[in-house]
């Protein structure tokens, strides 16, 4: 059951309208850190909010674009390799029945 919820929220989380609401989430904060006038709180506002809110949903979106296309190239390599692995079969198969003393 706990996995089912981690697998929902990591795909939630793991989109450009997550990566989206962050950033509006993030932006809420801003004129407050910008008022202070301190570097230090808005560096860790950057660092903090808009940095670790933000890029997390994008990267994870990255990465399942990068799982996708790993997944489609490995189906196209497998399929190249059993195609070639037919042929080869099939090929075996011809010379033995050439070699076989029926065929004589």
């Amino acid at each position: 059951m706990l996995e089912r919820w981690g697998e929902r929220i990591t795909s939630v989380v793991g989109t450009m309208w997550a990566a989206i609401a962050f950033t509006i989430l993030a932006l809420i904060s801003l004129p407050a850190a910008l008022a202070t006038g301190d570097p230090v709180v808005i560096v860790a506002w950057v660092a903090q909010t808009l940095l670790q809110l933000v890029l997390l949903p994008i990267i994870m979106v990255g990465q399942n674009v990068q799982s996708r296309k790993t997944e489609r190239r490995d189906n196209e390599t497998h399929s190249a390799v059993m195609a070639a692995h037919r042929e080869t079969q099939q090929i075996l198969a011809e010379i033995h029945a050439a070699r076989s003393p029926r065929a004589k």
